[in-house]
């Protein structure tokens, strides 16, 4: 059943023939880009108070024209589809897991020895697929970094965190990365990420360990009486808001309930169809944060010096991105007819069959410097778009594109929404975060290498 609440013909107002679009309709999207990439560096105090000032000048850049080439219907249409179908569920997830791990306060302070941050970091990626990727993450970053705030070096620790629980962690489950959640609603086994997500996450995760420790040995014992001059002394450790944990076992089963009952009731608005499970989904979550901050003490928002610029950023930078990316992927889904059909050519072999290696590739490269979770469906969809083949038929085309669109979402800082937030929380407590482009520098002398030979094993 569904209803039509607004104007009629306006089903395909969302529509973008990607076939007829000049590539010029990605400078916007570029721009915020580059923005994002320079400004920090080249007018640092300029962007920190005024980087939603300039996401909305690239996105008027983008929606003045379209509405003047394609009309108010299109441009209203599109807007719509952009907030309903895809921003809306992107930010409730992560504000609900947000708000409700950051009601979870780990009180106390342990010594930021190479092993206690490295069995940090194991735990925070084994829970990056139970609670998601932002919700593990916004739990254990402030232990993390108050553990080593005595270290002259910690740098280190908040990348390779970013590696493994904001992103590689995240690949066991959909619960854990909105790519693999929106390839659940769209009839992706459960278990089957489960299976066949386990091997390629274990063989990122246990190097990553590996090299982090080693790295971590070596810079505390260069650092010598720093260690000493610690501003939070160790104390014994004790949970505190618990109960958050139980709203946290709400989100999962609010997650899980939208990707099970299909109850057959959509609302069409504007062309976008918004069905009932998901709009009740995210009624759920809302709530959830709400009684969240109802019952947590402030004393424990305090203890986690809780506050909401880092979900004030994301919310910001990821409107415009969502909204300028829209022509990007229109072209991309054009395929051989779009601006980008060089690009699209190469994950098909001669023969027109999938060219696996090149989907993990694509996908991941796209899904480092676009949003991993629309990247993720546009490639789907160019496989065969059904995923009872993709499961049964194209396994390892599947298995490519959640490779990719998962794990290189650590190459940049844009490529998962949890890896600006724990920038932001980090440079917050006075960790000198390297720019746009010094943190690539990490991701590819580190992470890079790695993901050759995963390629190569899996692939």
């Amino acid at each position: 059943m569904a209803l039509l609440l607004v104007l009629p013909g306006a089903a395909s107002a969302a529509d973008v023939d990607g076939a007829s679009l000049s590539l010029l309709w990605g400078l916007p999207f570029a721009g915020i880009l580059l923005s994002i990439a320079l400004l920090p560096l080249l007018a640092a105090s300029f962007w920190h108070h005024h980087f939603g000032k300039v996401t909305a000048g690239w996105t008027l850049l983008f929606l003045v024209p379209f509405l003047y080439t394609f009309g108010w219907h299109a441009a209203l249409g599109l807007s719509v589809h952009t907030l309903l179908a895809e921003y809306i569920p992107f930010i409730v997830l992560l504000l609900s897991l947000f708000t409700i791990s950051g009601g979870i306060l780990v009180d106390g302070n342990l010594h930021g020895s190479a092993r206690l941050n490295t069995g940090l970091l194991a735990l925070g990626a084994l829970l990056a697929s139970v609670m998601g990727t932002t919700g593990a993450a916004m739990l254990l970053i402030r232990p993390l970094l108050r553990a080593n705030d005595n270290r002259k070096h910690q740098v280190h620790v908040v990348v390779f965190f970013i590696f493994l629980v904001a992103n590689i962690g995240g690949g066991l489950t959909p619960l854990g990365d909105p790519p693999l959640f929106l390839g659940f609603l769209k009839g992706v086994d459960f278990l089957w990420t489960v299976e066949h997500m386990l091997e390629p996450v274990l063989l990122l995760t246990l190097p990553l360990l590996v090299i982090f420790y080693a790295l971590d040995r070596y810079l505390f014992s260069r650092e010598g009486e720093l260690n000493a001059n610690d501003p939070t002394p160790d104390s014994p450790l004790r949970l505190r808001g618990t109960f958050n944990f139980l709203l946290l076992g709400g989100v999962v089963a609010a997650v899980l309930m939208s990707g099970i009952w299909k109850p057959g009731i959509s609302f069409d608005v504007m062309g976008t169809g918004v069905e009932l499970q998901n709009a009740l989904r995210d009624v759920i979550l809302l709530a959830l944060a709400l009684v969240s901050l109802w019952i947590t003490p402030k004393a424990i928002r305090q203890g986690n010096e809780f506050d909401w610029g880092p979900i004030l950023e994301v919310g910001k930078l990821f409107a415009g991105i969502f909204l300028t990316i829209a022509p990007v992927i229109a072209i991309l889904r054009a395929g051989s007819d779009g601006q980008l059909a060089a690009v699209v050519a190469t994950v098909a072999t001669p023969d027109g069959a999938p060219h696996e290696t090149m989907y993990f590739w694509m996908s991941g490269t796209l899904s480092a410097f676009l949003d991993n979770a629309p990247t993720y469906l546009l490639f789907f969809n160019l496989a065969a778009g059904d995923a009872q083949v993709m499961m049964n038929q194209l396994p390892g085309t599947l298995l490519a594109i959640s490779m990719g669109s998962v794990f290189m979402g650590a190459m940049t800082y844009i490529g998962n929404a949890p890896n600006f937030m724990v920038k932001a929380i980090a440079e917050q407590r006075g960790v000198k975060m390297p720019s746009f482009f010094g943190y690539m520098l990490w991701s590819c002398a580190i992470l890079l290498p790695l993901l050759v030979i995963l390629s190569l094993v899996m692939l």
